[in-house]
């Protein structure tokens, strides 16, 4: 929609030196995100992939699980007073029959683009919610050297993080590192919402066979996003919170963190790791 960017006039000072210059900035507008009709929460993200990010924020409310419980994703006309669409409204009608569970229904929620749903959700609720439970059968294997070079192909594929240095974003691999999709925003939790929904739409939930890397830390919302989409591993170039390694271990997905260089910390399932002296033991 060309809107994933602005120019903004700076004042630089570089060494003393005093320049003015426009400054190319990333794009932070609110998407409301309605339900058949009924407002259910507010996002700030990115312009851009807003439908798939509506579904993919859909599945990890349990709402969604497949591409035929969505009937479809329209944006809003007439979303302000004087009529016009603002493109910063969506509806999303289901498809007749999709069960809607009543929190869903209850509650109008604000979502930050750096926190997701801050303080929503439990354990508990992930477990009883989610229609894909993880169940990668055979068991999902990757090698560390395979984990390590994930980063940097991340940080390749980033176009617009290359000229704002703004924006966060997640991609999918398969098992042997292949990249099967990215998304960039200014809230991770909202690029892996559109990866999640982009899946849904095309029909490939659940992702049972993939890798999910976010650039920042994995919070709880992330292991939450990831574990609704049938996700087995998640990996974050910083750190985990707390809650996420207790949701990563109750659910049985593979939580590494602190991915740098040739280094990171697996803090659940590290039975998907395939260490050197695996290695070692199938040569001989």
């Amino acid at each position: 929609m060309g809107r994933v960017t602005e120019r903004r006039k700076v004042l630089r000072i570089r060494d003393g030196a005093v320049t003015t210059r426009p400054d190319t900035l990333v794009a932070e507008e609110p998407l409301e995100i309605r339900l058949n009709g009924k407002p259910l929460a507010i996002t700030m993200r990115t312009p851009g992939d807003d439908f798939a990010l509506a579904a993919g924020f859909l599945v990890s409310e349990g709402v969604l699980a497949a591409a035929s419980d969505l009937q479809n994703i329209v944006y809003c006309a007439g979303a302000i007073a004087d009529g016009s669409n603002t493109y910063n409204v969506v509806d999303v009608r289901t498809a007749p029959g999709v069960p809607l569970p009543d929190f869903t229904l209850e509650r109008n929620v604000y979502t930050s683009s750096s926190c997701g749903l801050c303080g929503k959700a439990s354990l508990d609720a992930v477990r009883t919610t989610t229609r894909w439970p993880i169940a990668d059968s055979p068991r999902l294997r990757v090698t560390p050297a395979l984990l390590s070079g994930l980063p940097e192909r991340l940080r390749e594929a980033q176009r617009v993080f290359d000229r704002t240095g703004g924006l966060h974003a997640a991609a999918l691999f398969t098992e042997d590192g292949e990249l099967l999709d990215i998304k960039e925003d200014v809230g991770r939790h909202n690029a892996v919402d559109k990866l999640v929904g982009r899946a849904l739409q095309n029909g490939e939930l659940p992702l049972s066979r993939t890798v999910l890397l976010v650039s920042g830390r994995a919070s709880f919302e992330l292991a939450q996003k990831a574990v609704m989409a049938g996700i087995p591993m998640l990996a974050a170039v910083s750190a985990p919170s707390s809650l996420a390694v207790d949701l990563a271990a109750e659910t049985g997905l593979t939580l590494v963190g602190f991915l740098r260089g040739g280094s990171m910390n697996v803090y659940t399932g590290d039975d998907r790791i395939v260490l050197a002296e695996e290695t070692e033991t199938a040569k001989g």
